[in-house]
């Protein structure tokens, strides 16, 4: 497969799994500060401070406020993170490669771009965000299914497997660290009693709360922590997502369990087996907030390593260009 094929399969579902998760973003913050009076004011800082984003945003609009905020993450094409910014790159990948993904995901990724930008204009969006955000991840949703329904197990679903499970592994690991960030600054506060009702809203911002509920039953802050980062069966988990990830990268390079050819599966490797032999009390003693960041370092270097081993050629490099700069900005952020 040539390296401009990969990479743009690559960065098409990376940028897909990255619209739905802002839109996430969002939603948890909604859930997580429902009913709450104006003495968490600053509630939409986290957002913007997360995805790496706050030198930009602050240059443009100054201190966060709830209509920037949104402006900023939804609808903001001078953002590269922004959901319209997101979908357009998406798009503009999949053009360049019509002739390798099915005609129905191109259909099901043309009518998500055209709904977003119809959305833009309609200033009743940023009134009610949370419908456009269920439209956003259902969208995500529909386009995933076209493609693990039509798209032949080679080459290049495996690259857009990989793209999409890092990306979904990142994120999570940021919808967690708002909750911490939001509620639990201080490390020494984790497991602390905190409203179930918070920490279901995280869950069904995750889409996980009825499997949790399945698993454990009552809810608790360490169980949760639990279960979104080291589940290795439900789909959104840190985990799960990052085995996975390394299941395609040994398919499309060939090699065997407990081996690696190449940097970017040596890097991968590590990161599960780190994960493999972690537990949730480990990751409390650390600091979730502490044991987040690293995770989201090992992943950059891994997204960076991929880069590297298998998008060589000029266009490809020029068209990651971007998220390579976000990537290492996020990483520093903590």
């Amino acid at each position: 497969m040539l390296s401009r094929v990969a990479s743009s399969v690559y960065w098409l579902s990376r940028y897909v799994e990255r619209a739905e998760n802002v839109a996430r973003f969002i939603d948890v913050n909604y859930n997580l500060t429902l009913g709450e009076s104006d003495t968490l004011g600053d509630q939409w800082a986290p957002l913007v401070y997360t995805t790496g984003d706050q030198i930009p945003y602050e240059k443009r609009y100054g201190a966060p406020n709830r209509d920037h905020v949104l402006k900023f993450l939804l609808f903001d094409e001078k953002n590269s993170n922004s959901i319209i910014s997101c979908v357009s790159y998406a798009r503009e990948n999949a053009r360049t490669i019509r002739e390798i993904i099915p005609a129905v995901m191109w259909e099901q990724l043309n009518q998500f771009y055209f709904m977003v930008r119809s959305a833009a204009t309609n200033p009743a969006t940023l009134d009610q965000p949370q419908e456009f955000c269920e439209r956003v991840r259902l969208a995500s949703h529909m386009l995933v299914g076209a493609t693990e329904a039509t798209m032949s197990r080679g080459e290049a679903w495996h690259f857009s497997r990989v793209g999409r499970l890092i990306e979904r592994a990142d994120k999570t690991s940021r919808i967690v660290d708002v909750q911490y960030y939001i509620l639990l600054p201080d490390a020494r506060d984790v497991g602390s009693a905190l409203d179930v009702v918070r920490w279901s809203a995280l869950l069904r911002s995750a889409s996980a709360l009825a499997m949790y509920r399945r698993q454990y039953g009552k809810i608790t802050p360490n169980s949760v922590a639990n279960f979104l980062i080291l589940d290795t069966q439900f789909p959104r988990a840190m985990h799960f997502c990052v085995r996975k990830a390394q299941e395609s990268l040994r398919c499309i390079t060939g090699s065997q369990t407990g081996t690696f050819i190449n940097l970017a599966e040596q890097r991968m490797g590590l990161l599960c087996s780190n994960m493999d032999y972690t537990s949730v009390e480990d990751i409390i003693q650390q600091g979730l907030h502490q044991y987040i960041d690293g995770f989201q370092k090992q992943l950059n270097s891994v997204g960076k390593a991929i880069q590297e081993d298998f998008f060589t050629s000029q266009q490809s490099q020029s068209q990651s260009q971007s998220q390579t700069v976000n990537e290492n900005s996020q990483s520093q952020t903590s």
